[in-house]
């Protein structure tokens, strides 16, 4: 690795850290860099993991620190989770490299057009219950399971779409049982990525430190007031940048 590399992992990952555990996004900058540094896009794709494991260990950590605990629903929303994941990520150690780039500038494209949506405003906080899971959570849960696992680009907004939109859950606790579910289902995930040969530990682990600190300043700046409607533009713009240069490059 040069130091170039090391020090664009590291931004990558610190910007990543922070968008995911804000509300989503980080992954459509950290799978895109790693590739450009030099990665195919499996082994890219299996090495970007590493840093998610590890920032929402760090954020999981920040949260009970906090006094947030959601073990059990979390645990709940997991199962299917989890099953969904397996199945995606071996799925994702199927697919060629020219597919790969096609889905994922269509994926960047059609979530970056649902971040410029405006957020509902709730009249009541709601916060998830037994009662909410019935079968079409769990069977939405198990599709974003399969879908995180698969490729995992911006994977909170359908967390947000499932939570927040939908349920109306409290967005904070949303953004808890996500950095929760993210975490049990991205081991076994990982795990996939590892016994085919698809991570590339150095480029991961350099990622991850950058993203464990964006993740303890993103769970910091959930707990506490909220309003970086500049880190989104910012973002919007740096994607922007990415998906012209993943076309340019085919």
């Amino acid at each position: 690795m040069t130091i170039e590399q090391v020090l664009l992992l590291l931004a990558a990952g610190a910007l990543s850290g922070f968008l995911n555990v804000m509300s989503a996004g980080g992954s459509m900058i950290t799978l895109p860099v790693l590739m450009f540094v030099g990665l195919d896009s499996t082994t890219a794709n299996g090495s970007n993991r590493v840093g998610i494991v590890l920032q929402n260990i760090t954020a999981t950590w920040k949260y009970r620190s906090a006094g947030h605990r959601h073990l059990r629903l979390g645990i709940k929303l997991s199962v299917p989770a989890v099953a969904g994941a397996v199945v995606g990520a071996w799925a994702a150690t199927l697919v060629g490299d020219d597919l790969f780039r096609w889905i994922l500038i269509l994926v960047m494209v059609g979530s970056s057009v649902i971040m410029l949506m405006p957020m509902p405003t709730h009249r009541d906080t709601v916060y998830l219950e037994d009662s909410h899971l019935r079968w079409p959570v769990i069977a939405a849960m198990g599709v974003i399971g399969f879908y995180g696992g698969f490729i995992q680009v911006a994977v909170g907004i359908l967390f947000i779409v499932l939570l927040y939109r939908i349920l109306r859950i409290d967005l904070v606790q949303v953004n808890i049982l996500k950095v929760l579910v993210v975490l049990f289902y991205m081991v076994p995930a990982l795990g996939i990525f590892m016994a085919t040969g698809n991570v590339h530990w150095g480029f991961g682990l350099v990622l991850a430190a950058g993203s464990m600190a964006g993740a303890w300043l993103g769970a910091h700046m959930t707990l506490g007031p909220r309003g970086a409607v500049w880190i989104q533009r910012i973002t919007l713009l740096i994607i922007a940048a990415i998906i012209i240069k993943l076309i340019a490059d085919m």
